[in-house]
């Protein structure tokens, strides 16, 4: 039997993108349609989004979503089915998803995503004609209203629902005020339903009405039970933790592959790593970095507290005097972007720094870079050190949440077993992350040690095939269960 699932999320690729959510939500349809799961991702009905349909028909009309006219329109992401939410007067705008051309959040972000909300519970529920699904599965708290109308007020048939953490830190808390347009019986409005610290918390809703919750790797679902990783919500998590899943993220292994990558100046292989060399040179070029023995570091980052780059500032100067380079790319907060292009003025020929984001360029830091520094205080999951490990670039990474659970330290046992692939470090202090960019300096001098860890990394299996059956057997459980 087929089990069909509605993936709701605010971002997928290849039409919409902020961060890893977007590439999770891109690549789980194919994870798990070779596991007889049909999958259906529905998206809002954003500018970019809208121009980028193609062939593409309006099914289904709401007169009014919580006060707005929409449509949803049906057409494809790749070769699967995807649903939108067309209500020009919540997404159709200039800026972002979630924010303006200055980065400030839209006012009306609670109406926005409860409307989404409100639409994915009526199609995850048979209110749409000719739409039926078993299984209603959302991600982080733009979707996290699904489950609290599908609990207190489903427009159909409410089948099981999960709610997927990507981040804890991103909560979506509203105030009070909104509730009464929410369409929401007075029951919602409790410690168990909505209700959270006063005001209205999505993500919190979703969690409470879920029938199971996944997190993107084992240890960070263990992580957010503990008050310093569960933002408050962790002892919510800790009542349901029979519920928590934890199920790492994987790659989209066709778009990130060094053997074909067109980005690459010189696509290479495990057995052909010497073809990097090239890579490594038109990345010092782009870079206006001086070539050197030492390892080339690459940043591919939001320059922000939890990604642990104003620790990275307090030790650029030790990098750069280590005999190592820095090649950044990312941005973020205004204090840390000015840190890091002064960092670069210091360091001419040393540390490069480009602020922003280039798809192309990500992935020829990653083909031609020695190390990725990922010195995160929490990390969830993480995927650039998962790109890091496929194309050679050694991840230098924090041991928490997904990054110690997919990157293995080079200690001397894991050395000598050949099963090293990166390094790690624990507090994230100058310290700690001073001490890993030293060792990973002297095993980047011992070339066969090197390209050791480099090998175990490529031949590390970083693609969705496990974690597409992880989310499969559990479709099928929950099924099993009502």
């Amino acid at each position: 039997m087929t089990i069909r699932v509605l993936s709701i999320a605010s971002e997928a690729v290849p039409l919409i993108k902020t961060g890893g959510l977007a590439d999770v939500a891109g690549a789980l349809p194919g994870a798990v349609a070779q596991h007889d799961v049909a999958m259906t991702t529905f998206l809002p009905g954003y500018r970019a989004v809208m121009a980028n349909l193609g062939k593409a028909r309006a099914v289904h009309t709401w007169p009014s979503l919580l006060g707005q006219p929409a449509r949803l329109i049906k057409g494809l992401i790749g070769a699967n089915p995807l649903l939108v939410l067309d209500a020009p007067g919540l997404f159709q705008r200039d800026g972002g998803p979630y924010g303006d051309a200055t980065g400030r959040d839209w006012a009306d972000n609670g109406l926005r995503f409860a409307a989404f909300a409100r639409a994915a519970a009526d199609l995850a529920s048979g209110a749409v004609r000719g739409l039926t699904f078993d299984i209603a599965h959302a991600h982080d708290w733009q979707a996290g209203l699904t489950g609290a109308f599908l609990r207190f007020a489903p427009a159909g048939k409410a089948p099981p629902s999960i709610m997927t953490i990507h981040n804890m830190a991103f909560q979506g808390h509203f105030p009070r005020t909104l509730f009464p347009e929410l369409g929401l019986p007075e029951e919602a409005w409790a410690i168990n339903g909505v209700e959270y610290h006063g005001g209205i918390g999505f993500l919190k809703a979703g969690l409470e009405a879920a029938w199971a919750i996944t997190t993107v790797s084992p240890t960070y679902a263990t992580e957010i039970r503990d008050p310093e990783f569960g933002m408050g919500l962790d002892g919510l998590i800790r009542t349901r933790q029979g519920q928590v899943h934890g199920i790492v993220n994987g790659i989209d292994t066709h778009d990130w592959n060094p053997a074909s990558d067109p980005n690459l100046a010189s696509p290479f292989t495990a057995r052909t790593l010497g073809r990097r060399a090239a890579n490594r040179a038109a990345l010092e070029a782009e870079f206006g970095l001086e070539p050197g023995a030492g390892p080339l570091f690459v940043v591919i980052s939001r320059l922000t507290w939890q990604k642990g780059m104003d620790v990275l500032l307090d030790v650029i100067d030790h990098l750069a005097a280590s005999g190592a380079r820095l090649a950044m790319l990312g941005s973020g907060d205004k204090a840390l972007e000015a840190g890091f292009v002064g960092a670069a003025s210091r360091h001419p020929g040393r540390v490069g720094v480009r602020i922003g984001y280039d798809e192309g360029l990500s992935h020829r830091l990653q083909g031609g870079g020695d190390a990725i520094l990922v010195p995160s205080r929490f990390e969830p999951c993480g995927l650039t050190q998962l790109y890091g490990l496929a194309y050679g670039c050694v991840p230098v990474v924090a041991r928490t949440g997904g990054l110690a659970d997919t990157v293995i330290d080079a200690n001397l046992a894991a050395v000598a077993a050949g099963a090293a692939t990166g390094i790690q470090f624990g507090a994230v202090t100058p310290e700690a992350l001073a001490e890993a960019i030293d060792r990973t300096v002297a095993l980047h001098s011992q070339t066969t040690v090197w390209q050791a860890i480099q090998r175990a990394g490529m031949k590390s299996d970083f693609s969705w095939g496990r974690s597409g059956k992880a989310y499969a057997d559990l479709y099928k459980s929950l099924l099993e269960a009502r």
